[in-house]
């Protein structure tokens, strides 16, 4: 997910690791409050396991650390540090998950029942953030071709829209700190995308249940695409027949496409996408070349064959 919107605003402006940490700091020392939220949320985690996958890379992990506390989750703020600060007031339990539109096997589900019938596995796949940086997270998850073909989906379905929910009162990005995006979030993917191996619904990571600013209770993981794409805290899936509208599409559509697929060779208009920092890496780590993909060409290339990634970005 991308920064505020702002003309004169470049990648290098984007917030670094150190910044953060000072941030961190401040809200360890001052925010007594914020902490109660953060033991609050880490209080429900419970251990998941998983069967491992050839999927995974075998690259080295981003620390739990850093992935549960340099994120962007703008229904809780804009700083890389406000979704670990607040999110612990979002009530994750009952959880409801509507499975809809052009399927022959419509349901709602309470959160054990959606997850029951699926085997968990373990992906641990690189993550690309549109601001070019990166991370590899482990996470805890099932496919979502088993959702789509559980609910039936019929001949006139093409697409797979998500929704997360309106809660201003414990999301107060939505109310304070990011109005400017139309709430609820919302994301899409074309039915092939959808149901296309490495696609998976996260409901944990690093062992554990996810910790809400990671999308708790349950998000979407679309290695091969940039970060913004995997919505968070998702309350509905619904299959349609037309290309379902997305939050940053809608935002600005100049910058941010309904593929947004990671591509080193298109750059965002502020800044290139050729490269990237690896969080964690270390100061001296210096940028490493962003692949195409995000590096799962093999996996998902062929779904592009013959289009123009750079008309279809």
């Amino acid at each position: 997910m991308l920064i505020r919107h702002a003309p004169d605003l470049t990648e290098a402006h984007v917030t670094p690791k150190e910044a953060y940490v000072d941030r961190r700091r401040f809200l360890a020392g001052a925010g007594a409050a914020a902490g109660a939220m953060l033991l609050a949320g880490s209080a429900k985690a419970t251990a998941l396991s998983g069967a491992k996958s050839p999927f995974s890379t075998d690259e080295k992990q981003t620390s739990r650390d850093d992935v549960t506390s340099y994120n962007n989750f703008y229904e809780f703020g804009t700083d890389k540090a406000d979704p670990a600060a607040y999110a612990g007031k979002l009530t994750t339990t009952p959880w409801s998950i509507k499975v809809d539109g052009l399927v022959n096997k419509p349901a709602t589900y309470a959160l054990d029942d959606f997850v029951k019938p699926h085997h968990l596995e373990e992906r641990i796949y690189r993550h690309r953030c549109v601001e070019a940086w990166s991370m590899v997270v482990p996470w805890l998850g099932f496919s979502l071709a088993e959702v789509i073909k559980r609910a039936e989906p019929q001949g006139s379905a093409k697409y797979v829209a998500f929704e997360t929910l309106v809660r201003p009162k414990e999301m107060p990005g939505q109310a304070a700190y990011f109005p400017a995006l139309q709430w609820p979030y919302v994301e899409g993917l074309r039915l092939d995308e959808a149901l296309n191996p490495l696609a998976i619904l996260a409901v944990g990571l690093y062992g554990e249940t996810l910790p809400n600013q990671n999308g708790a209770p349950l998000r979407l993981v679309v290695p091969w695409k940039y970060g913004f794409k995997g919505i968070k805290s998702i309350v509905r899936i619904s299959l349609v027949e037309k290309q379902p509208p997305t939050s940053w599409n809608l935002e600005n559509a100049n910058e941010y496409g309904f593929y947004s697929n990671v591509n080193p060779q298109v750059d965002h208009p502020r800044w290139s996408q050729a490269s990237e920092r690896r969080i964690g890496a270390g100061l001296l780590a210096g940028r490493q070349p962003t692949l195409m993909f995000n590096g799962y060409s093999e996996q998902v290339a062929s779904m592009y064959s013959g289009m123009d990634l750079k008309a279809n970005y």
